[in-house]
């Protein structure tokens, strides 16, 4: 079967996206530390945590979801529960992560840009910086593979071995084919949105572990994490059917109100002071000090 090729111009738009997704979440948040005087610690436990619960996550969902046993051909012969469990699972998993790191290496932290210093780390340098730009270094060598006719051996392997991936596959395949500087600025906005999420979830979680009243935030934080992401699993199941742009259009509006319900609800009424400068822990303290 002949998968076409891979314009030189997109290996130039997937090198630029790779760069550009490295390098502004880090620029960014070290912009921020500089200007509020955070401890970059902050930022960088944020993107730990991240990291740390998506990989517990993804072994976990996977039992749940694979073919290979019962309970993952119950599901997956039922959308509507397939597209739950691939929607709360990431919902529970990275919100619990929020709340442990605030509960533990963050728990002395009180000054309210704690939650966007960790919100940075969480959904800037680890979902944008580090997933992103893997996920562009992976596609660049897909591309390859698509030029010199390896993708055939590749898709054949698929068809074999894992049956219910091979949809994945096919739609990295066209998507290259098809990638235009719409597509990479389509990913780069649609990250945007991504990160106000992230931070304004953080906002949510940070307040539910500084004021036990306000615990609450924490499970919320949780179902809104997971309905946004079963909307997209209910896509990807069929059992809704709309354009890509109406999803992002949807996925904007409601990043935006988690975000700014959060911050001007939350962030903007805490007035406790900022931390004016980072100190190295002494022996035997916690790092949150």
């Amino acid at each position: 079967m002949d998968y076409g090729t891979v314009s030189t111009r997109t290996f130039v738009l997937l090198g630029i996206g790779a760069a550009l997704f490295l390098i502004v979440p880090v620029v960014i948040s070290i912009i921020w530390k500089k200007k509020k005087k955070e401890p970059y610690t902050t930022v960088l436990i944020g993107a730990a945590t991240f990291i740390v619960f998506v990989v517990v996550e993804k072994i976990i969902q996977g039992f749940f979801i694979s073919d290979a046993n019962a309970l993952g051909t119950f599901i997956n012969a039922r959308p509507i529960l397939w597209a739950f469990t691939v929607g709360f699972f990431p919902g529970i998993f990275e919100e619990t992560g929020r709340l442990v790191a605030f509960k533990t290496l963050l728990k002395k932290r009180k000054q309210r840009e704690t939650s966007i210093s960790y919100g940075l780390g969480h959904g800037g340098v680890a979902e944008v910086s580090v997933i992103m730009t893997y996920s562009m270094i992976t596609y660049i060598i897909y591309a390859v593979m698509i030029n010199s006719g390896e993708i055939a051996t590749i898709v054949d392997q698929v068809k074999e071995l894992a049956p219910s991936q091979l949809s994945q596959v096919e739609s990295v395949i066209k998507q290259l084919t098809e990638f235009s500087g719409l597509s990479l600025l389509t990913m780069m906005i649609e990250r945007v949105f991504a990160v106000m999420f992230h931070v304004g979830a953080s906002i949510l979680v940070f307040y539910a572990c500084k004021d036990k009243k306000k615990f609450w935030l924490y499970p919320l934080a949780v179902v809104l994490h997971g309905l946004i992401d079963m909307f997209g699993g209910l896509m990807l199941a069929g059992v809704i059917s709309i354009p890509n742009w109406a999803f992002e259009v949807v996925f904007a509006i409601a990043s935006s109100l988690i975000f700014f319900g959060a911050y001007f609800l939350l962030y903007r009424k805490d007035k406790t002071e900022p931390v004016l400068k980072e100190t190295v822990p002494a022996e035997g303290t916690d790092i949150g000090d």
